[in-house]
C-alpha cells in the first residue's frame, strides 16, 4: 500500500536544480532509507516531501491530496520530521521539549490537556527517556538527546516519521540504539519510517525499501537485494564493492571496496581506499 508518492519532482535553490524529474513512492508501514553520495539531493528530497522546502514543479501526494494545498495542522498530524541537527532553546527540560509535539492538537491559549500529558508520558516511556523528564536537554548525551527528539515526534502522534541522518555524531552503540528503536516503532506500532542514512550496511540491515540517488535522480529503488549490490553501488558511489551476507540478518553487506578511477565505467584502474564493514557514505 502506498499513501505517499511524488510525481516528476523538480527541487532546487534559485535556478540550480538539485532533484530533477524524480518520481518515487514511499511504502506504507515500512522502513525506507534514502542513500547516495554527498550533495546528491537526499536531504533536499526529504525536506520537500515534508513541505519544509518548496518544489519548483511536480507534485507530492499524501492520501490522495497535494501536500502543497494541505492545512498545516492537518499535515502535522500525519507526518513528523527530525532535521539533521535539531536544536532546541537552551534550558528546556526533556518534558518541555517533548510537549512541543502536541502543538498540532492545541487550541486557544495552547494549554496542555490531560490527554496531552498522557501522550507525552507515553512517548517518554516508549523511548526510554522517562527518567530524564525533568532534566535539561543540554545535559544529555548525544544518544539520549536523539531519543528525546524521537519522543517529541512520537508525541505528535503521526503515522509517518522522517529523519535526516539520525545517527550523525553518535558512536556505534548509540547509532544501533536509535535504529533499533525506530525498527521497534515500525514493527510494534506500524509507523512508516523514512530516513536518510550514510551507512550502507545500516541501510541494508534496517530498511525494507531503499532509494539510491545520484545527481538528484533515482538510480535504483527496491528492496535490499535489489539496491545493495555491486552494480548499483558502482553506479551510485563509483566504487568497486565486495558484497557478502550479514551472518545475523542474512542481508547484503558491503565487506570492503575500492575507488574506481575516472568517470568512464570501462576504466578498471583502481585506487585503494580505507574500507571497512561500516561502508559509511
Amino acid at each position: 500500500m502506498v499513501r505517499l508518492y511524488a510525481n516528476d519532482l523538480n527541487i532546487g535553490y534559485g535556478e540550480r536544480l538539485i532533484v530533477k524529474g524524480l518520481s518515487a513512492q514511499i511504502p506504507d508501514k515500512k522502513i525506507t532509507t534514502i542513500i547516495g553520495p554527498n550533495g546528491c539531493g537526499k536531504s533536499t528530497l526529504l525536506k520537500a516531501i515534508t513541505r519544509i522546502l518548496p518544489h519548483q514543479s511536480g507534485e507530492i501526494i499524501l492520501d490522495g491530496a497535494n501536500i502543497v494545498k494541505e492545512n498545516t495542522k492537518i499535515l502535522a498530524k500525519k507526518m513528523a520530521i527530525l532535521p539533521q541537527t535539531p536544536e532546541s532553546s537552551s534550558g528546556l527540560t526533556v518534558g518541555e521539549l517533548v510537549s512541543y509535539g502536541r502543538f498540532p492538537y492545541q487550541k486557544g491559549f495552547g494549554r496542555l490537556t490531560k490527554k496531552d500529558y498522557e501522550v507525552i508520558d507515553w512517548a517518554l516511556e516508549v523511548t526510554g527517556t522517562k527518567d530524564f523528564k525533568f532534566r535539561s536537554v543540554d545535559a544529555l548525551s548525544g544518544g539520549q538527546r536523539q531519543r528525546v527528539w524521537i519522543a517529541m515526534a512520537l508525541a505528535q502522534e503521526t503515522e509517518m516519521i522522517f529523519l535526516d541522518e539520525p545517527t550523525t555524531y553518535l558512536d556505534m552503540a548509540h547509532q544501533l540504539e536509535v535504529l533499533e528503536l525506530l525498527q521497534k516503532l515500525n514493527i510494534e506500532q506500524e509507523r512508516t519510517i523514512v530516513m536518510v542514512l550514510h551507512d550502507l550496511n545500516q541501510a541494508a540491515r534496517f530498511a525494507d525499501y531503499i532509494i539510491a540517488l545520484k545527481n538528484g535522480e533515482i538510480v535504483k529503488a527496491g528492496n535490499c537485494e535489489e539496491v545493495i549490490n555491486h552494480n548499483v553501488l558502482k553506479e551510485v558511489f563509483h566504487i568497486d564493492a565486495e558484497i557478502g551476507r550479514d551472518p545475523r540478518t542474512d542481508k547484503p553487506i558491503c565487506i570492503t571496496y575500492n575507488l574506481l578511477k575516472g568517470e568512464n565505467e570501462n576504466e578498471e584502474t583502481i585506487y585503494p581506499a580505507h574500507a571497512d564493514a561500516a561502508a559509511s557514505y
